[in-house]
């Protein structure tokens, strides 16, 4: 960011072309291309253009005589000719020669931002706070907490976060159903899901996240409760719950084991038992992996906290 805001300032039109081979798994050259647009949007830095990806890029630990000769060809075919390449980096002499441009050195020694891309890479999490939090929000893992009612999912939710610092995204499903004094439609139950969707991803942007955001339900319950309270759901709803199979990198399943607490929107004991068989039952249909935890919320976090490693 450093180095695209100083060629912005200086510079009439700044091209940049983004590839690695290999690629990154995580991050490939689109998304990273679509990171630059969202942090350099086009209606605020219209000299910004972003080059599209070229064939057969030499491999990342090839001598930089052949990345040189690679990337003069490729801009020569381009059309792009510029007066000024700007780099952070030890080849910027070699390469701006190579293009016939004049080279413009950029924090080499990292003493503005006291970090290289090889050590944020390393450990994104570590050095989170250098990073923009729109993309740091690409490493940050959702942690889901499913259950019947009273089963302890939302108290959990919150102590996990509390226990691992970071943020936490709520039952939103708990809004809608209070505000509509518990008279929903199928559509109701789409707002939930996409209003709870919006929560998760509003916390990974959310100053304090750190690694994960832990998750008070998803929406293939949801659906579950959709066919309970109304029998049926909308296609769309359907489908956000064929996400969750890849959404989530860890699914909890909090056991029914606790005291049954009726808070005036609840069911009975026996009603949770038969949820909580559904969910078990949506769990296995859609070959989702689940660590069921037990006892008190310290008990659980415990728990949650081993199967994390942390």
């Amino acid at each position: 960011m450093l180095l695209l805001e100083r060629a912005l300032a200086e510079s009439a039109r700044v091209s940049v072309w983004v590839y690695s081979r290999p690629d990154f798994a995580q991050m490939p050259s689109p998304l990273r291309r679509n990171w630059i647009r969202e942090l350099f949007p086009a209606r605020l830095f219209p000299g910004l253009e972003l080059l599209p990806d070229a064939p057969h890029p030499p491999l990342n630990d090839e001598p930089d005589a052949v990345h040189r000769t690679y990337v003069r060809r490729v801009l020569d075919g381009w059309g792009v000719r510029p007066d000024a390449v700007y780099t952070s980096e030890g080849y910027g002499d070699a390469l701006a020669a190579e293009l016939g441009a004049a080279h413009v050195c950029v924090d080499r020694a990292r003493e503005t931002v006291p970090i290289s891309g090889t050590q944020l890479r390393a450990d994104v999490h570590a050095y989170r706070q250098f990073l923009n939090p729109a993309i740091y929000a690409h490493f940050v893992e959702r942690i889901v907490m499913l259950g019947a009612e009273s089963t302890g999912k939302s108290t959990l939710t919150r102590a996990l976060a509390e226990s691992c610092g970071t943020n936490y995204a709520r039952e939103y499903g708990r809004d809608v159903y209070e505000r509509e004094d518990g008279k929903l439609s199928p559509e109701h139950f789409l707002e939930i899901a996409l209003g709870h969707r919006a929560l998760e991803d509003e916390a990974a942007r959310t100053p304090g996240v750190n690694r994960w955001v832990f998750c008070d339900t998803h929406a293939a319950t949801t659906l579950m409760w959709s066919y309970l309270l109304t029998g049926t759901a909308l296609p769309e709803l359907h489908a956000l719950a064929d996400a969750c199979r890849t959404r989530y990198a860890h699914t909890f399943l909090c056991s029914d084991d606790l005291a049954h607490e009726q808070d005036g929107w609840r069911a009975n004991t026996a009603v949770r038992t038969v949820q909580q068989g559904f969910i078990r039952q949506e769990l296995g249909t859609r070959g989702i992996p689940f660590l069921e935890v037990q006892g008190d919320v310290a008990a659980r976090v415990t728990q949650v906290r081993a199967a994390l490693k942390v």
